[in-house]
């Protein structure tokens, strides 16, 4: 199924199901059309999520039988982040070639900035503390994204004022389905709900003035609507392989930026075993993958501008957009 939350003319949020290119069926106006209450499973995403494979299920045989006014064109909804509010987001570094090329340009934005550019740069490249890190290739690496700081499919993106230097990251994210701890690699799949598109918008300064700390991004990542997810979660059993999937990008309709998830060297699996370690999953966690390689401006040393239309496309999945405003004056 491809699971989205919608409005429509200033209602609730509510749980659909995509039909095809422009239809989504009201799960919740299907169940009511069959029995004198809409199941509890369909109160939210969350509700859905949590329901397990039985709520899942019955969400199936309900879009398969479900009568015409629950059947609503997509023009007249607004979809919103599917699932709207995480449990908790966890971002990782899962692709080497990302982590590589981003490293190189850094190091040559710093280099420019000096008298003497390649000079420079062969010296920061000697000095080998852009390399990554050992740790990287013994275990895989995230941190904790803001689960308040989320925005869906067309929703402008306001570029935070003490930024100047905006950018996109294409990655891929599995959202948890079913509670665990210790989970091993082998059952990790089971333990996922279904995929969708996450789009880690970055304040590139903010990031590398706070990453000098070695804490981990905060401000570079923490605004609203840093988070974008969408347009919908693809239930697991209709991605054959998560790991065999094109994933492109595009700025305003140019293409910036193509690649493929069967590039991930840290696979969902083993960040679902490696977190699960003496800590429990719950139903609603979202795991991003990382930028897959290529997929950001800063590879490239290209940066959003006011009014940018970021467009991130993942097969099977669907196609993200958002919009990106910068505020009215940048801090000095």
């Amino acid at each position: 199924m491809r699971l989205v939350t919608f409005k429509r003319n200033g209602e609730k949020a509510r749980v659909g199901a995509l039909a095809g290119r422009d239809t989504v069926i009201d799960l919740r106006a299907a169940s009511e059309a069959s029995l004198p209450q809409a199941s509890a499973s369909l109160a939210s995403m969350q509700s859905l999520i949590e329901s397990g494979e039985a709520g899942l299920d019955n969400a199936r045989r309900l879009a398969d039988s479900a009568p015409e006014e629950a059947c609503i064109a997509l023009e007249e909804c607004h979809l919103l982040a599917p699932l709207p509010r995480p449990a908790q987001i966890r971002d990782f570094l899962a692709f080497e070639q990302h982590f590589k090329q981003a490293f190189d340009a850094a190091l040559q934005m710093r280099a420019k900035s000096k008298p003497d550019p390649e000079s420079a740069l062969a010296e920061l490249r000697e000095k080998g503390g852009w390399a990554i890190p050992p740790v990287w290739y013994r275990q895989p690496i995230y941190y904790k994204a803001n689960r308040f700081a989320i925005s869906g499919p067309d929703d402008d993106v306001i570029w935070p004022a003490y930024s100047r230097v905006m950018d996109y990251e294409l990655e891929l994210a599995a959202v948890i389905g079913r509670k665990g701890v210790d989970i091993s690699e082998e059952k990790a799949a089971g333990h996922i709900f279904g995929y969708t598109i996450f789009n880690d918008f970055s304040a590139r300064d903010a990031q590398s003035a706070e990453m000098a700390g070695r804490l981990g991004p905060a401000k570079g990542k923490d605004f609203d609507g840093a988070n974008a997810f969408g347009p919908c979660i693809v239930t697991r059993d209709e991605i054959a392989n998560p790991y065999a999937l094109q994933m492109l990008a595009r700025v305003n309709g140019e293409e910036w930026s193509r690649n493929n998830s069967s590039t991930m060297n840290w696979r969902f699996e083993q960040c679902i075993a490696h977190v699960s370690r003496g800590e429990t999953l719950y139903p609603g966690e979202i795991l991003g993958s990382g930028t897959v390689g290529g997929g950001c401006g800063l590879e490239q040393l290209r940066f959003l501008q006011h009014g940018d239309v970021v467009e991130l496309e993942v097969e099977g999945i669907g196609v993200l957009r958002n919009r990106v405003l910068s505020s009215v004056k940048a801090v000095p």
